[in-house]
């Protein structure tokens, strides 16, 4: 029975990551603004603009980045 329990608690903890990992993918308007303010006054120094948004980590905000401009760069091509 102990071994079901730590089964039990072992997929929770999976789930709240996963949970908590599709959360983090989203960025609340206020988020992108800032983002993109932070962005044209230090560039690419990530780790800067995290420490300027509560819970989000420089790989977060770089992945959102690339995701939503890399896109706008190839069309300009």
């Amino acid at each position: 029975m102990g071994d079901l329990d730590q089964t039990s608690a072992d997929n929770n903890e999976e789930n709240k990551g996963l949970t908590n990992h599709d959360h983090k993918l989203e960025f609340s308007e206020d988020e992108v603004t800032l983002i993109e303010r932070m962005f044209s006054l230090v560039g690419k120094r990530w780790s800067l603009i995290a420490g300027r948004i509560p819970g989000r980590t420089a790989e977060e905000i770089e992945k959102y980045w690339t995701s939503t401009h890399s896109s706008s760069a190839s069309s300009k091509r």
